[in-house]
């Protein structure tokens, strides 16, 4: 069969051959080509055979069901519901009396106590008293040492009573001091005064009673009076009664807080002094506005002041102060105008000076008048649980009291030896500088740092006499959990020109008068208390550890370092 098919092909394929050739010889033709020869596939859909996956068949259930319920009853009961209240903080415990004892070098004593009745809605009843002296000596400039000490004691027998919108109070005072005039000029070589020829007594007993409003309400009227009676000894023969009241009342009006104050001082002298009385006699009406931007206030004082040998002189003094919020809390603007009247009482110019001429000298010193005073500064918080305030202050100053040791040559009396002083007084103007700061460095490290510096013009004086030129303080307090309470402080005080006024009977109109200027002085105290308990505690105190020398007054250095140690005890 396979040959039969080979033979077959061989056979078309010889007569192909020979088909062709007689072609080739009897035909002749011309195939003309334009353009060049481009195969190509056409376009071909591919066809899919994937199966369809769409189901065509549905399939839906169909299902039914009920549901049968019951009421669920829980058992329940009523109870009422009390109102909210807001509660204070609870009040901490208080004691009936409070002891303090203690004491230090120079034979120092202390004593203090405080009794008082616990809280009540009633009233309040206390009574309190304190004793302290001094027995040491201190060494002049002849190297001669003296009796240096002195001795306060103070009580008051005080109480409350808690009326409807009032309080009436009252209190019965007494004040004793002793002082030894121990400096003196020591170019008076025979001078060798006794502690009894140069002790100062002075005693001071009174009593008060005053009735005031407690309402906050600015809408309501205000008002606050009292009235007392003083009497004030220096010695047998010379004395002084005084009467005094004073009133404060105000009410809101018209948007504004409206109000003004009254008050009368009378001194009535013993015969030694002056047949004549005295008295100081004021009146300020007053009105003001606040809101949390700005302050302000306008108001005056009318002032009469009548002395023991000078005529009554009418005074007006302004009262008018503004201040706004520039940074709220942080920093704020203020400034006021005013004036007042200083009243050199003998109680309290012994307060200023204790060595003052024994006689009725005491009693004849002019009051001082700020006649106008005006201000202007900063002031807000630091931000660190503190405040400061920067202030600048011009003031234009009558009759300034000041004090000059009084020396007399040519005299046996032991009074003459510039171991007391003389008043004196004369205008001045005053500007001062005043900078304070307060604030915690840390969450137990708290400090308080403030300076003063004075500029004094006198009208007749050359210096104002024992007056600092700058001032400066910085106190650091340390509190432990307020189991332990330590506190540090530096005190400095600027250089000062003291005055001492040489009188010579033989040559009256020579003025031998002469100034002693004292440097500036630094001085660092320590405090330290340990509480024990609550109701019992340590305490000690070193003032002037670093010895510093100074002068109080001319010719009367101070005591040196001074160590004292007590404790406090409450029942």
């Amino acid at each position: 069969m396979k040959k039969s098919i080979i033979s077959l092909l061989v056979l078309l394929l010889s007569v192909q051959l020979i088909a062709q050739n007689d072609n080739q010889q009897g035909l002749k033709r011309e195939v003309t080509l334009y353009n060049p020869y481009k195969p190509s596939l056409p376009d071909v859909v591919k066809k899919s055979y994937l199966p369809d996956m769409t189901d065509s068949a549905g399939l839906k259930p169909s299902f039914s069901y009920h549901v049968k319920t019951s009421p669920f009853m829980p058992a329940y009961s009523i109870n009422p519901v009390k109102p909210a209240a807001m509660l204070p903080d609870p009040l901490p415990k208080l004691y009936k009396s409070y002891v303090n004892l203690g004491l230090g070098t120079y034979i120092t004593p202390l004593a203090e106590i405080s009794i008082t009745n616990l809280r009540s809605k009633k009233g309040a009843i206390g009574f309190y008293a304190k004793h302290l002296s001094t027995n040491g000596k201190v060494e002049l400039e002849n190297k001669k040492k003296v009796f240096a000490g002195y001795m306060d004691n103070d009580a008051s027998l005080y109480g409350k009573k808690f009326l409807k919108g009032s309080i009436l109070s009252g209190s019965v005072d007494f004040m004793q001091k002793t002082r030894y005039a121990y400096g003196y000029d020591t170019t008076f070589t025979d001078y060798n005064p006794s502690k009894k020829d140069t002790r100062l007594n002075y005693l001071d007993a009174g009593a008060n009673i005053g009735l005031a409003s407690t309402r906050i309400d600015s809408s309501v009227f205000a008002y606050d009076f009292r009235a007392g009676y003083d009497f004030f000894s220096s010695g047998r023969d010379y004395y002084q009664h005084n009467i005094n009241f004073e009133g404060w009342m105000a009410k809101k009006w018209n948007g504004f807080y409206a109000g003004a104050s009254v008050g009368l001082h009378s001194y009535k002298p013993s015969d030694s002094v002056s047949a004549i009385s005295k008295y100081i006699f004021v009146i300020s009406p007053f009105l003001t506005k606040s809101t949390k931007e700005w302050n302000l206030k306008l108001g005056l004082m009318a002032l009469i002041d009548k002395g023991y040998i000078s005529d009554a002189v009418f005074h007006i003094y302004p009262d008018v102060s503004f201040g706004f919020s520039i940074i709220p809390e942080f920093l704020g603007f203020f400034a006021d105008m005013s004036g007042r009247l200083e009243d050199n009482s003998a109680r309290n110019a012994i307060a200023a000076n204790p060595f003052i001429l024994p006689g009725k000298d005491l009693y004849s010193i002019k009051n001082t008048s700020y006649a106008l005073a005006v201000r202007a500064g900063l002031r807000g918080s630091t931000g660190i649980e503190g405040s400061y305030s920067l202030s600048a202050s011009y003031s234009v100053v009558n009759d300034f009291l000041m004090f000059t040791n009084y020396v007399v040559t040519d005299s046996t009396a032991t009074i003459r030896r510039g171991q007391y002083f003389k008043p004196v007084t004369d205008d001045a103007n005053i500007l001062s500088l005043h900078g304070d700061i307060s604030g915690k460095l840390a969450a137990n490290l708290g400090f308080e740092a403030a300076g003063n510096y004075y500029k004094y013009t006198m009208n007749s004086l050359a210096y104002p006499w024992n007056m600092p030129s700058w001032y400066a303080c910085l106190k650091f307090k340390y509190n432990l959990r307020e189991k332990i309470i330590a506190g540090a402080g530096l005190n400095a005080l600027g250089k000062r020109t003291l005055g001492i006024t040489r009188y010579d009977k033989l040559n009256p109109l020579v003025d031998n008068s002469y100034t002693v200027s004292m440097p500036a002085t630094l001085s660092f105290n320590l405090s330290a208390e340990y509480r024990y308990t609550r109701i019992l505690s340590f305490w000690v105190k070193l003032n002037n550890i670093s010895f510093s020398k100074y002068y109080e007054w001319a010719y009367f250095p101070t005591q040196r370092f001074i160590f004292m140690a007590g404790f406090t005890y409450s029942l």
